[in-house]
């Protein structure tokens, strides 16, 4: 045993153990850095013993630059040292530097937004305890808020923002809510397609305590569900899921209800527009949600002693545009409609009479709804009465019963309400077309005939009996029955309204009468033809004046005559072209008179020979020029190529009053003023229309800028001869339409003009003259509609009306209810005086204004732009009233 043990201790100790061999240890190397800036600034900030130290440590950083790899140490440094500082002047210059390094290149939001701590410096556990945000300056919140947002548009970074944040405490800041919101918005708008994630949290923020929070979450929800409305999300506390676009429309249905009434006129804004919504979906949740809040409200404002009118103005817009998308939804909220006329507020009456004027195609009035319409007539606001009667204008009722109450309650209106008269004919005449077959079995009642006895001929100077005439009239058009139930005066009575209002009364073909009166009407609806074949005969009168080459082309004065005709008749027979014809007749009417005021025998003779011709020429430039300015202003829908033109055959009316002034004044000093204000014009020309200049080859003002330079040198005598040469080798520019043109109207109901009973008041003292007045397709017209009174002594007054005489009973339509005060000296005898609309323009307010410089750049090279010219047009006819001035008695 002794043995065994000794050989294995031998055997241990000679064991032979092979070394491997050692691998080389690389040498260390050495590396220059540079000095770190966040190192620098914090031994700068932390030396800093007051709040003034610390400013010019940071003026002096914010002079240096940062390079890329530097910008996350130097944002935590910042971020640390502004959790730190008290002094609310330093917060601030952080704050801003934090904004300036958000630009730079390089910078991650991941560094400020990964870090817990970091990314809630205003958290009750960091922020003094003294500090609260409402405490914190309004720049100090703005510089923060626009850091947070500056990180939230930076790579579209703001889902992670949003839908990461786990920490409740993060909702007790809501300008960093917003900052997180607002941005995704923002984000939106520019075109980038936003993220779903962030539809849960943003639901989550509808209920939170503010306002402006719970606001900008319903424009987020609104904004997800438009993006994705087919995606599927699950019902909270429940295993269903449901579309999204159904559960932002029953959350925002919920907003409805909102404490703040901000938010309920977002959220019943919001709601109109979402189409999208299951229809079983919307009638449901609509039934139960948005009309029981509105009824709530109704409530509230009687407890309460508040008037949230717009809230409810919002909720019916909303429930229109639902319902004009929906037949079925407009069944079932043609109650709430109706019973929104009970409204005290006018505006809340108003705004459901529109509303259910929109949606009258997919309703039909019962009696009971109709009488809860009809009681508004007894409302003594004129808009709301006029707007019922527009919607009568457009309602389908269910049965002749409906017919007689409505007839009855327009009567009592006309009793009542005079100045209604030509608003109620109206309603009664659409009445009369949408309802034949209802009215024809009360029309011996309503005539008050009877099949063996002769009855009373009624008072032909009777609105009433005017009005059922325009009724009966009108539904016998589509029914040719009815004539057969009209007596002998009845006729008779057709025959004078026919030719009196002809506006209000229809053509008829009464059996056995003559047809004499109608012929003129029949021509005019057989050659009206259709509105493809009128667009066509428009296209083609404009190509053949287009073949003209210049103005002195053989048959030319002819060919325009002939054109104008033409057009001039188009526009009397299709009205949807009236402008567009009215248009091309007024231009090619300057082009006539331009082409006959440049004639040859006038410019081959002596000036003291045709001193007759020269004031021919000079009235025809004067006239070109009027005309010019009714192109511009009068019409509306005009494209830039259309101004281009319109400016180019201005600037041909100036040159040639330019070129007679120079033949009749004596002296270049006049002369040459002229002949320096015309080319400013042609440089402003240029200006304005540069992209619109290969558009005009061989055109007059073509020729003029490829001449410029020769009459910028020359004298004003040879300047023009240069113009009239210009003139008359022209080449006549093509007239390109485009889609619509309209153009601007205006028609006086009021005055009539009809009676010979002359207005009388005492000299010195005033009379007002009510004036009622529609206006169509008139841009702006609180600015730009005047009064124009005209006396027979010549005197003119304007004057403008206030802008709340002014009433939108439609789109494109406006009504002008305003008085005009008349004074005058005494007369001998009752007179007439003129009153017209006219519509004002100036130059400076032209469709194409000159561009502004930049804020640095330089307005010393830029030529002038012509003065600003302003005048008026005339817009609607005369209409002549009498007056009487009295001798003041003494």
């Amino acid at each position: 045993m002794a043995a065994h043990l000794k050989k294995r201790v031998y055997e241990e100790f000679s064991k032979v153990v092979q070394q491997q061999p050692l691998e080389e240890v690389p040498a260390k190397k050495l590396r220059l850095t540079k000095p770190s800036k966040s190192a620098a600034l914090h031994i700068d900030l932390c030396k800093a013993t007051n709040p003034t130290d610390a400013l010019q440590y940071l003026l002096s950083f914010a002079r240096k630059p940062v390079e890329a790899e530097s910008v996350e140490g130097v944002v935590r440094i910042l971020l640390e040292h502004y959790y730190k500082e008290i002094d609310n002047s330093v917060r601030l210059k952080i704050a801003s530097l934090l904004g300036l390094l958000s630009k730079t290149p390089g910078f991650s939001p991941d560094c400020i937004v990964d870090d817990e701590t970091t990314f809630h410096p205003l958290t009750p556990t960091r922020a003094p305890p003294t500090r609260s945000v409402d405490e914190m300056p309004f720049q100090l919140r703005q510089y923060t808020a626009e850091l947070a947002s500056r990180l939230c548009l930076r790579e579209g970074s703001v889902s992670t923002v949003l839908g990461s944040s786990a920490d409740e405490e993060a909702l007790l800041m809501i300008e960093l809510i917003m900052c997180c919101i607002c941005p995704q918005l923002q984000l939106h708008e520019r075109g980038m397609k936003l993220q779903q994630t962030a539809y849960s949290q943003a639901c989550k923020l509808l209920n939170d305590d503010y306002e402006q929070v719970r606001s900008a979450a319903v424009q987020m929800v609104w904004v997800l569900s438009q993006l994705y409305p087919e995606s599927i999300v699950p019902i909270p506390s429940s295993n269903e899921e449901i579309r999204l676009i159904d559960d932002s429309f029953g959350k925002i249905c919920h907003m409805v209800s909102d404490g703040s009434w901000v938010v309920r006129v977002q959220a019943a804004k919001l709601l109109g527009s979402m189409q999208q919504v299951s229809p079983h979906f919307l009638e449901q949740t609509l039934d139960k949600k948005l009309m029981s809040d509105l009824r709530y409200e109704f409530l509230l404002m009687f407890l309460c002693g508040c008037f949230p009118a717009e809230v409810r103005i919002a909720a019916v817009e909303a429930l229109c545009c639902l319902a004009q998308a929906s037949p079925s939804f407009a069944e079932k909220c043609l109650d709430f409609l109706v019973d929104m006329f009970n409204d005290e507020i006018e505006e809340v009456r108003l705004q459901s009479i529109h509303a259910l004027r929109q949606i009258s195609t997919h309703i039909t009035l019962r009696e009971d709804q109709l009488d809860t319409v009809l009681a508004v007539l007894e409302d003594s606001s004129r808009d709301i009465r006029e707007a019922l009667h527009e919607l009568l204008c457009y309602t389908n009722v269910s049965t002749k019963d409906c017919i007689q109450l409505a007839l009855l309650e327009l009567l009592k209106n006309l009793t009542k309400y005079p100045t209604d008269r030509n608003s109620v004919w109206k309603c009664l005449k659409f009445l009369g077309l949408r309802h034949p077959t209802l009215v024809l079995p009360i029309v011996p009642e309503l005539l008050s005939t009877h099949p063996y006895f002769d009855t009373p001929e009624p008072d032909m100077d009777d609105p009433a009996y005017i009005a059922v005439l325009v009724l009966v009239f009108n539904a016998a058009k589509s029914c040719p029955t009815m004539p057969a139930l009209f007596s002998d005066h009845t006729f008779r009575h057709y025959a004078y309204l026919r030719d009196s209002l002809s506006h209000l009364v229809p053509h008829l073909r009464l059996p056995g009468r003559k047809q004499a009166a109608v012929l003129g009407s029949e021509l005019s609806g057989v050659g009206s033809g259709s509105l493809e074949s009128a667009q066509q005969f428009l296209q083609d009168s404009l190509a053949r004046v287009s073949t003209l080459q210049n103005l002195d082309s053989p048959g030319a004065q002819d060919l325009l005559d002939f054109t104008i005709r033409d057009l001039q008749r188009l526009g009397e027979l299709q009205k949807e072209l009236a402008g567009s014809a009215d248009f091309c007749a007024t231009y090619l009417r300057c082009q006539l008179l331009l082409m006959k005021a440049l004639q040859e025998k006038l410019w081959n003779m002596a000036v003291p020979l045709c001193l007759k011709q020269n004031a021919m020429a000079s009235t025809a430039a004067q006239q070109i020029l009027e005309e010019t300015y009714k192109l511009e202003y009068l019409y509306s829908g005009l494209e830039t190529r259309q101004v281009a033109t319109v400016h180019n055959v201005r600037l041909q009316a100036k040159a040639l009053q330019l070129i007679l002034t120079a033949r009749t004044k004596r002296g270049v000093e006049s002369v040459l003023a002229l002949c320096e204000k015309f080319l400013q014009e042609v440089e402003s020309f240029q200006r304005l229309f540069m992209t619109e200049l290969p558009h005009f080859q061989d055109s007059f003002v073509e020729k003029l800028l490829e001449l410029m330079p020769r009459l910028v040198s020359c004298k004003p005598l040879d300047l023009v001869k240069i113009l009239l040469t210009t003139l008359r080798q022209s080449r006549f520019i093509h007239l390109r339409l485009p889609e619509q043109i309209h153009r601007a109207l205006a028609t006086i109901i009021e005055p009539t003009g009809e009676s010979d009973n002359p207005l009388r008041f005492t000299t010195g003292l005033v009379v007002a003259l009510d004036i009622d007045a529609t206006l169509e397709h008139v841009q702006d017209p609180q600015t730009t509609v005047k009064v124009q009174v005209l006396y027979p002594d010549g005197q003119s007054h304007i004057i403008h009306p206030k802008p709340g005489d002014f009433r939108t009973p439609g789109p494109g339509r406006v009504r002008l209810i305003t008085q005009v005060y008349l004074s005058h000296s005494a007369w001998t005898e009752p007179c007439q005086i003129e009153v017209r609309l006219l519509l004002a323009y100036s130059s400076s307010s032209s469709k194409l204004a000159t561009p502004k410089p930049a804020w640095n750049e330089s307005t010393e090279g830029l030529p002038t732009s012509e003065s600003c010219i302003e005048g008026t047009i005339n817009l609607s006819k005369p209409v002549k009233v009498f007056i009487m001035p009295k001798p003041a008695r003494r």
